[in-house]
């Protein structure tokens, strides 16, 4: 008799194969530009459920902390959790391959019109609009703070110190990461005995 978490796993949307691990983030990284943090959310929570809102929130954390892009860790973490070694590098491949050649067309592109001022200005108007994508994006996924071990007063408090520190004192991001982040982490810890109970 299969247990419960198995039970569960089975019933879950997941990838189907290698291959749909590899077009469905290639499709994902082709959506992201300028940030792709509202569109993985989109894709993978709600359009196709590999992940929940908690779990897409405690895996993008993850994903944040390692070296290297965000989405690209995510897609290693995701692949490497159905499939293994091959999903690892089937996920990361389906990030980088086709936007790598997208990127490399626009650049030669933009050195043929990078003077243009309607260029210049269309680039500062995406900025916008990047930032719009997050600020949604992070909102939407506040609701997920209600079952953090920590609740929602102090889990917002630690992003207004994050916010305040580095937007407002301009602070090194690697002196946010450990220090606020080492306190959430800690205080996180200390709180999840009495959450399990």
């Amino acid at each position: 008799m299969m247990s419960p978490p198995e039970a569960l796993s089975e019933k879950r949307p997941q990838p189907q194969s290698l291959t749909d691990l590899f077009l469905s983030f290639t499709i994902l990284a082709l959506q992201g530009f300028g940030g792709v943090l509202a569109v993985v959310q989109r894709e993978l929570v709600e359009k196709k459920r590999w992940l929940t809102r908690e779990e897409f929130v405690e895996d993008w954390a993850v994903a944040q902390t390692l070296p290297g892009p965000n989405v690209v860790n995510l897609s290693l973490m995701i692949g490497s959790r159905y499939f293994g070694w091959r999903g690892a590098l089937a996920g990361v491949a389906g990030m980088l391959v086709c936007p790598l050649i997208v990127v490399l067309c626009l650049a030669l592109v933009y050195t043929r019109f990078a003077g243009n001022p309607q260029v210049a200005g269309a680039l500062r108007g995406m900025g916008a609009v990047a930032a719009g994508l997050i600020t949604a994006t992070g909102l939407k996924l506040a609701p997920a703070l209600r079952r953090h071990p920590l609740g929602v007063p102090l889990s917002v408090a630690l992003a207004l110190a994050c916010f305040a520190g580095i937007a407002l004192a301009r602070l090194p991001l690697v002196y946010m990461l450990f220090g606020v982040g080492g306190l959430a982490c800690v205080l996180t810890y200390r709180k999840l005995p009495e959450h399990a109970a």
